[in-house]
């Protein structure tokens, strides 16, 4: 009976973090922790979380296609330059200690949250990159493929201030860049902890099942009247789950 209550809340936090990753990102936030509550180690969390963002960033890659929004030349590109980084970081995620991983996960979670209070600046339209704009967009590139293989968790933060700061892009376009080059990097991330036996496929395909159906419809509307309250629930859960991981009650 717990163990069904467990598989339904993995779900429903799973649609939950599909809507979020891609509208915004910080879905890991929540399921990577509570993959850790259902008693899975540093590691093999971090692993079956990949299952998930996999089959969730295909879902929204299709969704925004069949919407007719994608540049899915430039996106491949830009993934690219993720892959040598992604591998180095999940290779050294499966080697970092349970204790290390959730000190480490702890710490981002609350940067994740002082990212969300800071105010949002306006959205600028698309520009031609310069020689030197490339340079610094694909180094840019190469640390976030890193830190996605390592933790993954707030790289969509990440990856929206990049591209919208370095390329100049607008929302949409941002967010489908987003979707693609998650999927593209996590590809031999998910690998790697594969390889290494760190995976539960039963937790990390039912949490996939739910990342995919809150992915798909995600894509399909921008979060704004309900905004406000998402930021609410997640900063207050995210609180809640470093002050978990530091051990503190």
């Amino acid at each position: 009976m717990l163990e069904t209550f467990h598989l339904v809340l993995l779900f429903i936090f799973g649609v939950f973090a599909g809507v979020i990753n891609v509208n915004a990102g910080g879905g890991s936030t929540l399921t990577l922790p509570m993959l850790l509550f259902l008693g899975l180690d540093g590691a093999v969390a971090n692993g079956t979380n990949r299952i998930a963002i996999l089959l969730q960033n295909i879902s929204a890659v299709f969704s925004f296609k069949n919407q007719n929004h994608s540049q899915f030349k430039l996106s491949f590109k830009l993934a690219l330059f993720t892959l040598p980084g992604a591998i180095i970081g999940a290779y050294s995620a499966v080697h970092v200690s349970n204790e290390l991983f959730e000190k480490i996960l702890a710490v981002i979670m609350i940067g994740v949250i002082v990212t969300m209070l800071l105010p949002k600046k306006a959205v600028v339209e698309v520009k031609e990159l310069s020689h030197k704009q490339n340079f610094y967009v694909y180094l840019a590139m190469f640390a976030v493929g890193f830190y996605g293989g390592f933790i993954q968790v707030g790289v969509g933060f990440l990856l929206m201030t990049l591209l919208h700061y370095l390329m100049k892009q607008s929302l949409v376009l941002v967010n489908m860049h987003k979707v693609f080059i998650v999927l593209i990097y996590t590809i031999p991330a998910l690998l790697i902890f594969i390889y290494t036996d760190n995976i539960n496929w039963g937790y990390g395909l039912i949490l996939a099942s739910g990342n995919m159906l809150g992915a798909w419809w995600g894509a399909k509307f921008s979060v704004k009247g309900g905004e406000k309250v998402i930021k609410t629930i997640l900063i207050i859960a995210i609180s809640l789950m470093s002050l978990k991981l530091f051990g503190m009650f």
